[in-house]
């Protein structure tokens, strides 16, 4: 007998508060994923019902459950079970750590423990573990927070429960600007093109911008021009993929001039073409200072 079709993908999100289980959730829904938070287990088929008149199926949902809700550990099989009968894949994640990283935790946040609003904070850490015991023996993933980085969290969570190709790319932007019209507040790299020789200078060049090919050819015609882009482009090359394994979602590459009309518009753009040779996610050219 065939199995039945999969609706979609739901992963439910518990375990100790504190352990990192809105990071998790986080992850998840920068990745396409509907997220709900702090949802009652027992309204779960009910939201699927609602999503299913409205919308049809959800692709994708993480949903957050944990020791807020007084009837999650009694209760949850059978909406769990609703759930799978309406086709959907779902998976459970359980997140922990040790009991001094998460006092800890709650110390440098200065948030209550939700199962402590009043104080006693160790023993409402013991009650949440006991507590939320029989869903950690059903988790399809534990992961134990104690000793893991926000960014390491991220990756094991999008390694278990997203596809490579499903993952959000990297988005790069690469700007010109000019030094004399102020620094753009969005660049997160930025380098300094006014050590090239200026086109400014040159009378048939000075009334062009460096998206012309004229322009382009003189920048391009000293040596130390195409050195200075060759390492650029291997600090790139290197970096890009570092950044979109910490989750980095958006980075831009400033690179300027004195007035942003010349030298580091004719970077940008012959930036911008090497780039798109080296690198698949969504690539943006744009000129600040053009007039």
């Amino acid at each position: 007998m065939n199995a039945p079709l999969k609706s979609g993908l739901i992963v439910v999100v518990t375990g100790l508060s504190g352990s990192g289980k809105s990071s998790a959730l986080k992850s998840l829904e920068d990745h396409g994923f509907m997220a709900i938070d702090n949802l009652p287990a027992l309204l779960l088929p009910k939201v699927l019902a609602i999503r299913k008149e409205s919308h049809g199926d959800f692709i994708r949902l993480a949903v957050g459950m944990d020791g807020r809700d007084p009837e999650l550990v009694g209760l949850y099989q059978r909406p769990f079970e609703e759930a799978r009968e309406m086709g959907y894949d779902l998976r459970l994640l359980f997140l922990e750590a040790d009991d001094a990283t998460l006092v800890k935790r709650f110390s440098e946040t200065r948030r209550p423990h939700p199962l402590a609003p009043d104080g006693g904070l160790i023993r409402a850490i013991q009650t949440e573990r006991e507590r939320l015991a029989p869903l950690r023996e059903i988790a399809d993933l534990i992961l134990d927070t104690t000793s893991l980085s926000a960014p390491r969290l991220r990756e094991l969570v999008l390694k278990r429960f997203v596809s490579a190709e499903s993952r959000r790319a990297l988005a790069v932007e690469v700007l010109s600007f000019g030094f004399k019209k102020g620094l753009p507040p969005e660049a997160d790299l930025m380098f300094d093109v006014r050590f090239l020789p200026n086109p400014f200078y040159v009378d048939k060049l000075r009334v062009l911008d460096g998206r012309d090919a004229k322009v382009q050819d003189y920048v391009f015609s000293f040596p130390e021009t195409r050195e200075f882009l060759e390492k650029l482009m291997g600090v790139l090359v290197f970096l890009l993929p570092l950044y979109q394994r910490e989750g980095k979602s958006y980075l831009t590459i400033a690179v300027g001039c004195t007035g942003g009309q010349h030298r580091s518009v004719a970077m940008a753009c012959s930036l911008w073409e090497r780039l798109r040779e080296n690198f698949r996610g969504p690539l943006v050219l744009r000129h600040r200072d053009i007039a």
